[in-house]
């Protein structure tokens, strides 16, 4: 874009000074200096547009490389907590199972016990 302004500037200056633009008026070179301030206040206002825009791609690429790795990373950790998730609900069974098997001793230990506690003894019992 500054090539493009320059070179205009460049014509509009070559043009002038060999005379091409007819007679010039007392102000041409006022105009002159008017055009090419307004020429680089332009160009400063689109390298402010381009580096804008630069900033926003990178943004932008950034953004898209993070959702990108995002994605790998839920797919490692879903995988990986199915697998926590399987190995807490084995470990849950396995305390069910104990304490089933603790539970149903408890209980013939009471029956066996109450037997042998009724106050008589089994020798006892086979002699009357």
């Amino acid at each position: 874009m500054r090539r493009m302004w320059l070179g205009l500037t460049a014509v509009v200056g070559l043009a002038v000074s060999t005379g091409c633009g007819g007679p010039t008026p007392e102000d041409s070179e006022a105009r002159l200096a008017a055009l090419e301030a307004e020429g680089k206040q332009m160009d400063h206002a689109l390298d402010a547009v381009e580096d804008r825009l630069m900033g926003s791609q990178g943004r932008l690429a950034m953004w898209s490389e993070l959702g990108r790795r995002h994605q790998e990373v839920s797919v490692v950790q879903c995988k990986v907590a199915d697998a926590h998730l399987a190995a807490i609900m084995k470990h849950y069974d396995k305390q069910d199972q104990k304490a089933r098997t603790i539970k149903q001793r408890n209980s013939m230990a009471s029956v066996d016990t109450a037997v042998l506690t009724s106050g008589k003894a089994p020798s006892q019992q086979g002699r009357n």
